[in-house]
């Protein structure tokens, strides 16, 4: 039984006369950017993330950079970071004009590790930005007491969580701001790409605001360098649909992760994905590890069934970041990147799906 890695065809098929109702509302319009339909998504998604502002742009990678930019770095300017997470995250601290700093992760949340991150505060360092991995938040507390020491912002990379809570909170609303992506394989994807700054600072609002306008308020009035980027409104009026439905669709995965535990339990050469009981954790990825992971890999797919491997190459170890990792060692990073492999989950997954998965994984384990 092929089982595809996630099947957004699935997705959309229920929903698909309220996405075409939405979508042809903005072509009555012809309001292609801006208007009604994003200012409607942008107070929904606010109000959904629990922050007095959203600010709805053309990526995830532009949220990030417009985040970063707002604190205007300087050159020489850290950012503490985790290594382990996709390369728009360090990319976009790079494009900013500030230098990544890179921590090692949690080996059992793959998130950054906050004793890791306060061995690494500088007079140099201006933020630090946790990356809320797989689905699931950072150790936000001990990270947000650091920046407090030592007066530093806090961004969060919520590009995979979405409705993840951490202690009754929100993603999104942890730090003084955050990142977030409408990837279309994301918990909440658009028919495209999109992205959104998520903040209680009305500063840093404005500032966000600005700087996706080519760094002005006023047209053809620029106060600063900034760039065009923007969350069209036909995106916005899709995952305005869609956004109504996130909560059972978190619910959903997290059914299927459930249904995982119970399938791959006391499995010798797997280690299960951690949760901590402070969390709610909402899998946008169901990440195990497993031994000889890349013949794992290759008898998935000889089996017609996705996986995926988020991330081979951990980020201190990329070329584009040497001049900043000469010295720089994150052992627990190094050993998830040859480890961690991804199965499919989504809200549409069936039980024999999850049944075929677990199969192929016994098999693996079998010819070891």
């Amino acid at each position: 039984m092929p089982v595809p890695m996630i099947d957004l065809r699935a997705q959309y098929a229920p929903i698909l006369p309220e996405i075409q109702s939405a979508v042809a509302r903005v072509f009555e319009t012809c309001q292609f950017r801006g208007g009604a339909e994003l200012e409607a998504f942008e107070a929904e998604a606010a109000s959904f993330a629990g922050v007095r502002h959203a600010i709805g742009v053309a990526s995830g990678t532009d949220a990030l950079w417009l985040a970063i930019k707002a604190l205007n770095p300087r050159p020489g300017d850290e950012i503490i970071t985790s290594p382990f997470t996709f390369f728009a995250t360090a990319g976009a601290i790079v494009n900013a004009g500030a230098i990544p700093v890179f921590a090692d992760i949690d080996p059992d949340t793959f998130n950054i590790d906050p004793a890791s991150a306060a061995r690494l505060v500088s007079p140099r360092t201006i933020a630090l930005l946790p990356v809320h991995l797989y689905g699931q938040c950072a150790d936000m507390d001990p990270l947000r007491e650091i920046a407090r020491r030592h007066g530093l912002a806090v961004i969060e990379d919520c590009a995979q969580a979405l409705g993840a809570t951490y202690r009754g909170q929100r993603a999104g609303s942890l730090g003084d701001m955050a990142a977030c992506s409408f990837y279309p394989t994301k918990n909440l994807g658009a028919a495209g790409e999109g992205g959104m700054v998520f903040t209680n600072d009305d500063g840093l609002a404005s500032m966000v605001r600005k700087l996706r306008c080519h760094g002005g308020s006023v047209q053809y009035q620029h106060e600063m360098v900034g760039i065009n980027s923007h969350l069209h409104a036909i995106q916005a009026a899709i995952l305005k649909v869609k956004l109504r439905y996130l909560p059972g669709w978190n619910a959903a995965r997290r059914e299927k992760a459930r249904r995982y535990r119970e399938l791959l339990n006391n499995l010798d050469g797997v280690r299960l994905p951690v949760e901590r009981p402070d969390r709610e954790h909402v899998y946008h990825q169901f990440v195990v590890r497993i031994s000889r992971r890349d013949d794992a890999v290759k008898l998935f797919r000889e089996r017609g069934i996705g996986c995926g491997v988020f991330y081979p190459v951990p980020l201190h170890r990329q070329p584009c970041f040497a001049p900043w990792t000469v010295n720089v060692s994150c052992p627990n990073a190094e050993t998830a990147a040859r480890e961690v492999l991804a199965l499919p989950i989504y809200p549409e997954l069936t039980d024999a799906q999850q049944e075929e998965v677990a199969d192929a994984i016994r098999l693996h384990l079998s010819q070891g």
